[in-house]
């Protein structure tokens, strides 16, 4: 079966193979759809072909057997040069069901986000960049990130032992270059942000939409401008002279849906103030984010930014010596 015979365009392909690799329980079509040296990059590290794909995701499987992968929304770019990728919104639930990686057990659901941008050539995902609402998930198990990442660096053997998160030094490339497209929509969401981390945050109060909802890192949501600007002056305090950067960008239009953008983007720089990670420790921190957003007749209505708390607080935890 060719690719025009069983996906109708390229949005459908991504929700398509997400649902038969993870809920179809498809792990062996990771074999076909991802290329065999891929390069996967979480906040919590980088790994390389596709066989620590499919471990991961039969322990997952194993650990919550009930987990549901909801396709929330694919914004995409596309050229010539570059090819085609995706930036995947997915609302995925579960229950702690087995003994696993997060303790025995527990009953508990949850419900997080998780954002991924694939680059694609035909039917294989050739290159990734994820984040998953891990401060999130813990916390719906009833953890708090810094308590559960102190416990994660013991279980993996101690501050010597334990697996080190993603820093652009240890980054390799997997083959795409592009940067996203040019759309409007795109160019005003990156003006958006570039702004808030210029800590513009009356921004915020000025061109957000009144009733705009953001649901954001540590499965949080914030209603109105206030609340988004707490969400964002939280972060930005914690790394205030950090430098910002916007590595992907695409907007787009259409598909009767809202005008809407795909943002991926980072912080580098020290841990020098009082915000959302607590006490200041001068460490050097990495902050890998995604963020979508979807505007309105009065501004910027829904917006979707992640990041990985527990890839944070492992950073200062290592660095600091606070273990």
């Amino acid at each position: 079966m060719t690719y025009a015979e069983k996906w109708k365009d390229f949005p459908d392909y991504i929700l398509g193979i997400t649902k038969e690799i993870w809920e179809d329980r498809g792990t062996e079509t990771l074999d076909r759809y991802y290329a065999a040296d891929i390069p996967v990059r979480t906040p919590m590290g980088i790994s390389r072909g596709n066989q620590g794909v499919i471990a991961a995701t039969m322990a997952t499987c194993h650990e919550f057997p009930d987990r549901q992968l909801y396709g929330e929304d694919v914004i995409w770019s596309q050229s010539e040069e570059h090819g085609a990728l995706s930036s995947h919104r997915l609302l995925t639930t579960a229950t702690h069901l087995q003994d696993g990686q997060f303790g025995k057990a527990s009953g508990k659901k949850w419900t997080v986000r998780v954002i991924a941008d694939c680059a694609a050539r035909g039917e294989t995902i050739y290159d990734e960049w994820l984040v998953r609402d891990y401060g999130g998930l813990v916390r719906q198990l009833g953890f708090e990130p810094e308590s559960y990442t102190r416990d994660l660096i013991a279980a993996e053997g101690g501050p010597e032992e334990a697996g080190r998160p993603f820093t652009p030094d240890i980054d390799v490339d997997g083959g795409y270059h592009g940067t996203g497209n040019d759309n409007e929509w795109g160019a005003r969401y990156s003006d958006t942000l570039t702004r808030i981390m210029n800590k513009d945050f009356n921004h915020i109060l000025a061109d957000y939409d009144r009733a705009v909802i953001g649901e954001y890192a540590g499965a949080k949501q914030a209603i109105g401008r206030e609340a988004i600007s707490r969400f964002w002056v939280g972060l930005r305090s914690s790394f205030p002279n950090a430098t910002f950067n916007i590595h992907h960008q695409i907007g787009m239009d259409g598909g009767m849906m809202s005008p809407r953008a795909a943002i991926r983007w980072s912080l580098d720089g020290s841990h020098d103030g009082w915000g959302t990670f607590g006490r200041p420790t001068g460490v050097q921190v990495h902050v890998m984010g995604m963020s979508h957003a979807e505007f309105g007749p009065w501004g910027l209505r829904r917006e979707f930014s992640l990041y990985d708390e527990v890839a944070i607080w492992k950073q200062i935890l290592l660095q600091s010596g606070e273990v």
